[in-house]
């Protein structure tokens, strides 16, 4: 059974071009994710990664965006939900980690305060000092030092590394079923990357979490994912498992992102070596050319790529991928 299962989606955000126009943010996604699983989602900025991830909890502003298709999470219909529905499925069913916790959290409540209001809101029958003790014991599993002082700090007191272990533990709080993670490591240095990922790892093994993770760096994913999504123009143009993904990419635009990061797909850096990037931009979302969104900028192009949309082929049981050169 899926715990998360998202069919045809779409995302437009009402005249928000540059020129007024719709833009289509999120252009028929399909995705599921099973019980204990982490899917990845990469892609460069505005792809529509965190687009769908903020779907899943209906964030977007109701009167500027229009969603249609089908997003059911742990069995229930979230574009079915109430207010009141939505506000319990928040946090409880599913949580999100934001990508800058110095935002998302508030700034004149200390980080314990709402770590304690966030379960006493699921679980009224929760006592303060209860959910103060429970509040603490996240602060250690997620391994923030000093963790009884760190409960009465404000979010500016503390470093980046430590805000995202708190953001974690908030996100943990109500003990969801689905975690989404979007770009939990961006604006951190390596060392401090290196172990939030490995953190996370260890939660989803020791919790039975089901994580997407949205990320564009392809080394981070790597460390953490069973399966990957990777969208470009609002589509998911490959999706595949991790070893698949790094041994025999089918997308050209999976190959590029590949050859983009340090080490390639799989051999370590040589001194002096550059890194390969993909010439152009991404695409227009309020005005998408015709057939391929990736053609302008693929090295591998044939003329029918920039007249024909290509379809979703299926190469195996686990390995889909949305390119005419994979379908003959």
């Amino acid at each position: 059974m899926s715990m998360v299962h998202i069919e045809n989606l779409e995302v437009t955000f009402k005249g928000s071009g540059a020129s007024g126009r719709p833009v289509k943010a999120v252009n028929g996604v399909n995705l599921s994710v099973a019980r204990g699983e982490t899917v990845a989602l990469i892609g460069e900025s505005g792809s529509g990664k965190s687009v769908t991830l903020r779907s899943l909890l209906r964030l977007h502003a109701a009167g500027r965006t229009e969603i249609r298709g089908r997003v059911e999470v742990a069995g229930q219909d979230v574009m079915a939900m109430g207010a009141r529905a939505l506000a319990d499925y928040r946090g409880r069913i599913a949580s999100m980690i934001f990508q800058e916790p110095l935002l998302a959290l508030d700034p004149v409540y200390t980080v314990g305060q709402q770590i304690v209001e966030s379960i006493r809101r699921h679980e009224p029958q929760t006592s303060a000092a209860q959910a103060r003790a429970r509040a603490l014991e996240l602060f250690e599993r997620v391994r923030i030092p000093s963790p009884e002082r760190r409960l009465e700090a404000y979010p500016h007191e503390m470093s980046g590394g430590m805000r995202q272990r708190a953001m974690i533990a908030l996100a943990l709080a109500c003990k969801p079923q689905v975690l989404l993670a979007d770009e939990p490591t961006t604006a951190l240095d390596a060392t401090v990357q290196i172990q939030i990922l490995l953190l996370l790892r260890e939660l989803q093994r020791e919790l039975g979490l089901s994580i997407i993770f949205v990320t564009h760096d392809i080394g981070a994913a790597i460390e953490v994912a069973d399966r990957f999504a990777v969208m470009y123009a609002g589509r998911i143009v490959e999706e595949t498992d991790s070893r698949t993904l790094v041994r025999a990419p089918r997308h050209p635009y999976t190959q590029a992102l590949l050859r983009g990061r340090a080490g390639g797909s799989e051999h370590a850096m040589a001194r002096g070596e550059r890194l390969q990037t993909i010439a152009g931009a991404p695409p227009d979302l309020s005005r998408l050319p015709p057939g391929c969104a990736f053609a302008e900028r693929c090295t591998q192009a044939r003329p029918d790529c920039r007249e024909r949309d290509p379809a979703l082929t299926e190469l195996s049981a686990t390995h889909r991928v949305r390119c005419l050169l994979v379908e003959g």
